[in-house]
């Protein structure tokens, strides 16, 4: 057996492998890959022959890799051969991942070769992330439920002792300063019950409730309270499931994320306020750690404000994080939302451009016997599973986790993907390639081309080439609304079944 051997036994134990391999020789210069390696780092198998393997290495470590081969021929040391590690590598599309390998030397007849063994840990990293946040965010609920309730008792005394003094003769000199004080005490207290309910500490009463009925007061009060610069808009589904939360508290939340949207939007703007019913299956799960799968009513409430970057979306709900200047807001806003919806059984979830706007998606569990279940929906995904053999879809997604989830789902129903990280790229495929059936591309999008303006050039110069959007706005903030009676759009988060369903819907036509 030599190292270049191209036997049927080793090719078809290579794409059999689930994990992606890639063998080398002394010089680094990539001999065999497998099925698996082509997709994770996004480049066709036959363009790695002959190449170094520092094609799927960052810059630094492509850099520093030469020095590495050239000192374990030199001295057998063994650095990372037979141990695997944690790397990061190098996609066709430019991003960076983490990724786990394990390398193995073979010496055949006189020669060297490495056999790399990768496995992507980009799922798993989200997940720990996210896990990550979830903990951190109930170990700062229950240091603030502690603080709150010690608060509490020592406001409890101070109060008890301005009452007494109020009632004594001391009253005559000092009413004002009384009064004063007690006023202050009674606002502390306030503070420290809004910090409970972050702590999901305080006292829900919790009824069956028609959430559209409860929203529609919460926007009755809102067009009272908020600046006539904002627009306020509706969409309700009027076959909305029930579910089991305070009236009350929903109202506060509310009100406190639409004022929120109107601090973002100081120039003027819309909002806008939408419920559906949402199945969530395990792969909306597994990247959003925190909510058990099952059938949800989703509240979204979206603005065309200056939008969030990743680090404001990541600590927004933390208890006094604020963007606002100081002594403009107590940064209690969106930690108590969070509160109220983790202790109703819950789940928050926000989406945001900067420059955009934001949407914030509240979700409540759905009675049980309000939905349909959960196989029942699973059963429409694998009813369509083959609705893209034959096809091939050019994806569009900035987000790589996004991306990568994505292909997977398209390729489960058959699609040949190809893809594409912003509309001028997906544009300049479109310009080479004939062979491209559909376009799938999310609404905002780096670059010149938006999705929807990549839709616009695509139905104007290609009218034979299908076109999906879908983004994690709702269908009326942004001008979506226009661009979803102009092409079908499908709202993130989505099932494989509504995926599957949207296909079936476009091909039909």
């Amino acid at each position: 057996m030599k190292i270049n051997d191209t036997s049927p036994v080793l090719l078809a134990l290579l794409d059999a492998a689930v994990d992606a391999m890639v063998i080398a020789d002394h010089d680094g210069q990539i001999l065999r890959v497998n099925k698996a390696a082509a997709s994770l780092f996004g480049h066709p198998v036959e363009t790695f022959v002959g190449r170094n393997v520092r094609m799927l290495m960052p810059a630094d470590m492509a850099a520093r890799h030469d020095g590495f081969l050239q000192h374990h021929l030199d001295t057998g040391e063994k650095r990372i051969i037979g141990v695997g590690r944690d790397v990061e590598g190098l996609r066709a599309d430019g991003s960076v991942f983490p990724l786990h390998l394990s390398v193995g030397r073979a010496d055949i007849e006189g020669e060297v070769a490495f056999v790399g063994i990768m496995h992507d840990l980009s799922r798993r990293k989200a997940a720990e992330e996210a896990t990550a946040r979830s903990q951190r965010m109930d170990a700062i609920g229950q240091m603030t439920g502690g603080i709150a309730h010690d608060f509490n008792n020592l406001l409890t005394v101070i109060i008890g002792n301005l009452e007494l003094l109020e009632m004594s003769d001391a009253a005559d000199k000092c009413g004002a300063l009384i009064s004063d004080a007690l006023e202050a005490a009674e606002v502390g207290a306030d503070l420290t019950s809004r910090l409970l309910v972050f702590a999901r500490k305080s006292t829900l009463n919790a009824e069956v409730t028609d959430l559209n009925a409860e929203v529609s007061k919460a926007v009755a009060m809102l067009r009272r309270t908020i600046g006539a610069h904002i627009a306020i808009e509706r969409s309700f589904a009027p076959d909305l499931w029930q579910t089991t939360i305070d009236a009350t508290q929903l109202q506060t939340a509310v009100l406190n994320i639409a004022l929120n949207a109107q601090d973002a939007m100081p120039a003027g703007g819309k909002l806008t306020l939408e419920t559906r019913n949402m199945a969530l299956d395990d792969s909306y799960v597994a990247q959003e750690i925190g909510i058990d799968m099952g059938n949800y009513i989703r509240l979204s409430i979206a603005d065309t404000g200056e939008g969030m970057t990743d680090e404001t979306r990541t600590r927004a709900m933390e208890p006094f994080f604020s963007t606002k200047p100081v002594g403009q807001g107590t940064g209690l806003g969106l930690s108590m939302v969070y509160g109220f919806i983790r202790q109703s059984g819950g789940h928050i979830s926000i989406y945001s451009e900067v420059g955009k706007g934001t949407t914030i998606s509240l979700y409540f569990p759905a009675l049980p016997d309000a939905a349909p279940q959960e196989a029942d929906i699973n059963a429409r995904a694998e009813g369509h599973a083959g609705i893209g053999t034959g096809r091939r879809v050019l994806l569009v997604e900035d987000d790589p986790r996004v991306l990568r989830l994505s292909e997977t789902r398209l390729e489960a129903l058959g699609f040949e993907c190809v893809t594409a990280t912003n509309g001028d790229a997906a544009w300049e495929i479109l310009q080479t390639r004939r062979d491209i059936d559909v376009v799938f591309t999310d609404l905002m999008m780096p670059g010149e081309l938006s999705g929807h303006a990549l839709a616009l050039r695509v139905a104007q110069e290609m009218p034979g080439v299908k076109v999906l959007i879908t983004s994690g706005f709702s269908g009326d903030i942004l001008g979506s609304k226009a661009t979803a009676e102009q092409f079908p759009m499908l709202r993130k988060p989505y099932r494989q079944a509504d995926l599957a369903e949207a296909f079936r819907s476009l091909f039909s036509d």
